[in-house]
């Protein structure tokens, strides 16, 4: 649900980007590999590697790889790991459109 709201605002500001769907933490990293987004969001708690895990081997592979952490409140602990491994930034669920926005737009101009 939450990676449709974040897709549908993404798509309602430029329906002109491509936006690539991985359904789990293992395939999100062989997707970032294969395609090279501008920009990822990517869920904390993932199956088959968590969030934190996915994000620290995207940034091994590209240092300069944008990410943006989607987390649910009580997972500071985990979230503050993300940032030491270099995520640009988090959204913390449930989020508005707005702060999507803001989380994308600060992502991208860093």
């Amino acid at each position: 649900l939450m990676r449709n709201v974040i897709k549908n605002t993404i798509m309602e500001k430029n329906d002109s980007y491509a936006i690539i769907e991985a359904r789990d933490g293992d395939e999100a990293v062989s997707l970032y590999k294969k395609e090279k987004p501008h920009l990822v969001t990517m869920d904390i708690t993932m199956e088959r590697k968590i969030g934190v895990d996915a994000a620290r081997e995207i940034l091994e592979f590209d240092p300069h790889a944008r990410i943006i952490m989607v987390t649910s409140l009580g997972q500071e602990k985990m979230l503050s790991e993300c940032v030491k491994v270099g995520v640009r930034d988090y959204i913390v669920k449930p989020f508005s459109k707005d702060r999507i926005l803001s989380s994308i737009s600060h992502a991208l101009d860093q």
